[in-house]
């Protein structure tokens, strides 16, 4: 037996508005966790990048400053 033929003779509500309630109920859980799991990584990868970027223009920035008053020696 199909799922089709398991919901032909149910109401719309039932389809549209019980069926993905349950769902949510059920796994809510379960999706909280891997939105929370997604979310958090992708803050740390844009924490990271933005670490090391600013350690880069920090390194850039004193060796320019560095080299410029060496050549003024």
């Amino acid at each position: 037996m199909a799922v089709r033929e398991l919901l032909t003779g149910v109401p719309w509500w039932v389809k549209w508005v019980a069926i993905p309630l349950i769902a949510l109920v059920v796994f809510g859980g379960l999706i909280g966790a891997v939105l929370s799991f997604v979310f958090g990584l992708l803050f740390k990868v844009l924490l990271f990048v933005a670490l090391v970027g600013g350690l880069l223009y920090v390194v850039r920035r004193f060796r320019s400053s560095s080299s410029s008053s060496r050549d003024e020696w």
